[in-house]
């Protein structure tokens, strides 16, 4: 599988990653999906302290031990389940990120992570300390680089301002092209990767099409012109292959984006998702297609 350079980093990243938090907690059957995964040639493992109360970290760290070396793993800070795990608070402070990355490697088996990432983040938070704690770490030897999964783009932009971010994690697919008005150029031209979640927005981008929509349609669609726009992609650049085919090579067809995190429960779709990786790329005129068909949003809050 093809890999890019994740931002100005050394982290070359396989074109599609494995989304760690849907593999569940049945310890054999969420190592067979991420057997699958390295089996399929994908390096980069994305996981969060949040999932599953850590055992996510736990599951993803015994499984690939034995291929350590070989991989990039990339896990999550910030969100602070509480003792009882009814919910979580946010904690983006100094103390916190430094006490809970000793968890996060504990839980891992490893003595260093890759990639580690604000889980979230807002405008409010005291950004500096946050960064000066990552910052640390990273020469402490404790974790390679940092970055950010946050759509927010006051957010992003102070990052890419004031830190050493080599990445941005954020939400982007056909139907949520937010990104491309501003997130996306922006990180481009700082050198910073992206690195994209639900491409398939929530199976609307599969060929089960509407047999996953709800009521309430996606986002700014409703579920009347999901109902017409979705067979008219499949209908314009769908003929003969798969629509998830579609769906990852729009966002691969970004050069802002290094690679897609696509989340997989079973098997089946490890391998689904890496063949359609594989699949030709879409061509400018698809793009252009595709672009035409759907809405150019952008972010409305956070400015």
């Amino acid at each position: 599988m093809k890999k890019r350079r994740l931002g100005r980093s050394d982290l070359y990243v396989t074109e599609l990653g494995l989304g760690c938090m849907s593999i569940g907690t049945d310890e054999k059957a969420a190592q067979k999906i991420i057997e699958a995964a390295l089996e399929e040639g994908i390096n980069y493992f994305d996981t969060a302290d949040l999932y599953d109360f850590g055992v996510n970290e736990e599951i993803v760290g015994k499984t690939l031990k034995s291929v350590r070396e070989k991989v990039i793993i990339a896990t999550k800070v910030g969100n602070r389940w509480k003792p009882d795990h009814s919910s979580w608070t946010w904690d983006p402070s100094k103390v916190y990120i430094k006490e809970a990355v000793k968890n996060s490697l504990k839980r891992l088996g490893t003595d260093y992570i890759d990639l580690y990432q604000l889980h979230g983040g807002t405008i409010n938070d005291p950004i500096d300390e946050t960064i000066e704690a990552f910052e640390e770490l990273v020469s402490e030897g404790v974790i390679r680089y940092y970055g950010i999964s946050s759509i927010r783009p006051n957010v992003i932009r102070e990052y890419v301002e004031s830190s050493h971010i080599v990445s941005v994690m954020m939400q982007y697919s056909i139907l949520d092209r937010r990104p491309e008005e501003e997130a996306l150029p922006l990180l481009a031209e700082h050198g910073v990767g992206v690195v994209t979640r639900g491409p398939l927005a929530k199976g609307l981008l599969s060929n089960k099409l509407l047999n996953k929509a709800s009521g309430k349609g996606y986002l700014d669609y409703s579920l009347d012109e999901l109902s017409k726009i979705l067979p008219r992609l499949m209908e314009k650049v769908g003929a003969g292959r798969s629509f998830t085919e579609v769906a990852l090579q729009y966002n691969l067809a970004n050069p802002a984006v290094a690679s897609v995190v696509a989340g997989a429960s079973r098997v089946e779709q490890i391998r689904s998702n890496a063949a359609a990786v594989r699949s030709q790329p879409l061509t400018d005129e698809e793009v252009a297609v595709i672009k035409e068909l759907t809405k150019g949003s952008v972010y409305l809050e956070h400015r």
